[in-house]
């Protein structure tokens, strides 16, 4: 029997009961069989993998057909039983899908409401495949460190990770918010010879300018008022590891020219104090802003920047991978359901495609946290449309039709970009010329959009 077929098996003690339903039902499924008790009944369930069972309650054999549920169940969990029951005992139908039964249908019974029952757990079954199917590409996909993409653009960012992660090259990692800049630099981290040592974030733009210098460098005893001890800085207590400075870009400028006599000399001393200290770090920064137009500004020095971005990283934002947002909803999924006890969740194809066209202006970090609300509040261990949160926007056709600013900016300024190079004959300074932009920029933006 092909894996992908609906075979039902009918469990029943009345004969009329069970040819009834057999007649009925026949059109419903590939395979409808029958069994007149328990031991039948398990006898043919250890021949053939049956993708719903609807069973009696009350069986004459000395098996029950709570046990017989439970010992199903327990030997192919992914089977779908509903469990018919007379009207005085519900409580043992409950008990039934304590056990892992799907549903129950009362004594006498509604051949339209079986039906309408079995449709209801093929269509079940239907998103159980659909989401082994995921589950199954989701461990075939290109992974680093818990990064997950296939999609081309970040298979470059990943295939980036596994050349650089070897050598002690800066690294700076451009990305909006919630991208995963961090999660890049852990697996920079992880994949180095440097893992068996420290990994220490520091968020620089949650610092104020005042603790900036301590909290990089550190400081002596009695070095400013309310240094009551001596206190090791972030390149201290990073030593043989990695130094991951996210938000580099929001960083003063004093503290720019400190950061940049580290990098050029390897040497510093904490604030108060004449100790000349040896940086042993693998330093890693990020920022959600485009740096080279921070330097442009005037906020960010261009000597600082050659300096970090020995390797830049650029990752795409969310919205321009969405064939790996049904890979995320997947891993998340299987994340949340484990981490807060809830029993595996399925969504539904109209769930999906409303994820699928959003415009997660929040990136990863905003689907990661629709997805555990969705595992939080939804009781069904089916998600449908009508779940997804209404900020997210509105009904795919209507989304379809309309585009971000962004996206539109996006695109325009690609095709700029390509039809520069062809008139230049792919000659970069010409190209750049043409586009009233510098060569770096050139190379910056035709790197964001792989124009390569």
């Amino acid at each position: 029997m092909p894996a992908s077929s609906f075979s039902i098996l009918i469990v029943d003690d009345e004969p009329n009961i069970r040819s009834g339903l057999e007649k009925g039902l026949a059109k419903e499924a590939e395979v409808v069989v029958t069994a007149c008790d328990a031991d039948e009944a398990l006898a043919k369930f250890r021949e053939t993998a049956f993708t719903l069972v609807i069973t009696d309650i009350r069986l004459p054999s000395a098996m029950n057909g709570l046990e017989l549920v439970e010992r199903m169940l327990q030997s192919r969990p992914q089977t779908t039983v509903i469990v018919i029951t007379a009207h005085g005992s519900v409580e043992t139908a409950v008990e039934a899908m304590r056990l892992g039964a799907f549903d129950f249908i009362t004594k006498p019974l509604d051949l339209d409401l079986i039906r309408q029952q079995v449709r209801k757990a093929r269509e079940h079954y239907r998103l159980r495949l659909e989401n082994r199917v995921l589950r199954d590409q989701l461990a075939n996909a290109g992974e680093v460190s818990g990064i997950i993409g296939n999609c081309a653009a970040m298979q470059d960012v990943l295939q980036q990770i596994r050349q650089v992660a070897g050598t002690d090259a800066t690294v700076m990692i451009q990305g909006e918010s919630g991208t995963g800049k961090e999660l890049v630099a852990r697996a920079l981290h992880d994949l180095s010879d440097r893992n068996a040592k420290p990994f220490v974030a520091v968020n620089l733009g949650a610092l104020p300018e005042s603790l900036l210098e301590s909290e990089l460098f550190g400081h002596e005893k009695g070095s400013f008022t309310g240094a009551s001890r001596q206190k090791p800085g972030c390149f201290e207590r990073a030593k043989g590891g990695s130094l991951f400075l996210d938000e580099i870009t929001e960083i003063p400028a004093k503290c720019q020219v400190d950061l940049l006599r580290v990098l050029e000399t390897g040497q510093y001393s904490r604030i108060g104090g004449e100790e000349v200290l040896n940086s042993d770090v693998r330093l890693i920064s990020a920022t959600n802003k485009i740096a080279q137009a921070e330097i442009e500004l005037g906020s960010f020095r261009e000597d600082l920047f050659y300096r970090l971005n020995i390797v830049p990283i650029e990752i795409p934002p969310l919205r321009q991978r969405r064939d790996d947002i049904p890979l995320l909803v997947e891993h998340f999924l299987t994340h949340f359901c484990q981490r807060h006890g809830r029993p595996t969740k399925v969504i539904a194809a109209d769930a999906m495609e409303r994820l699928v066209v959003a415009r997660w202006p929040g990136n990863v970090r905003q689907l990661r946290n629709v997805i555990e609300r969705l595992v939080v509040t939804v009781g069904d261990d089916c998600i449908h449309a009508e779940d997804i949160p209404k900020e997210l926007g509105p009904h795919p056709d209507v989304a379809a039709a309309v585009r971000t600013l962004a996206e539109s900016v996006e695109e325009t300024e690609k095709a700029s970009i390509m039809s520069a190079l062809i008139a230049c004959d792919y000659h970069r300074e010409k190209s750049a010329q043409l586009l009233g932009v510098s060569v770096r920029t050139l190379h910056y933006k035709m790197s964001r959009y792989g124009l390569h």
